[in-house]
C-alpha cells in the first residue's frame, strides 16, 4: 500500500513540475496577458517557480506540506484568471475552460489533502519522523 501513496505523489506532481519548467521561461505570458493577468511577464515566471518548487517538494516528499501550500497559492489565482468559463460566449470554448477550471479545482483539493496529511510513507518527510 505504501507504493500507492508514492505513485499518487508522483502522478500528482508531474503536471506542476512540467508546467513549472515551461512557465519559468515566461512561455505563456502573452496568453496570460490576453486573459487579463496584470504584469504577466513577471507573474507567469513567478507562478512557474511556485509550481515547480511545490511539485518537486511533493514529488520528493520533502517538506510536502509547505509544497502543497505553494501549489494552493499557485492554483487559486491561475484557476480564476485563466479559466473564466462563465464569461465566454462560445459554448465549445466555455465547455473546455470549464473542464480546465474543474481540473484545477480537483488539483486544489488534492493539494489541500497533502497540506493536511503530508507526504506519507516512502518520502523524505517520512524518513525524518
Amino acid at each position: 500500500m505504501n507504493l500507492l501513496v508514492l505513485l499518487g505523489r508522483v502522478l500528482f506532481s508531474l503536471i506542476f513540475v512540467m508546467s513549472g519548467v515551461t512557465h519559468i521561461t515566461g512561455s505563456g505570458a502573452d496568453y496570460a496577458a490576453s486573459a487579463g493577468v496584470p504584469a504577466a511577464n513577471i507573474l507567469v515566471p513567478l507562478a512557474g517557480l511556485l509550481s515547480l518548487l511545490g511539485g518537486l517538494s511533493i514529488l520528493l516528499g520533502f517538506k510536502a506540506r509547505l509544497g502543497a501550500w505553494l501549489l494552493v497559492i499557485f492554483l487559486v489565482p491561475v484557476t480564476f484568471y485563466m479559466h473564466k468559463f462563465w464569461g465566454i460566449p462560445d459554448k465549445m470554448t466555455a465547455q473546455m475552460q470549464m473542464a480546465m477550471f474543474m481540473k484545477n479545482v480537483a488539483l486544489l483539493g488534492a493539494a489541500l489533502m497533502v497540506a493536511y496529511f503530508g507526504a506519507g510513507p516512502l518520502s523524505m518527510d517520512g524518513r525524518r519522523s
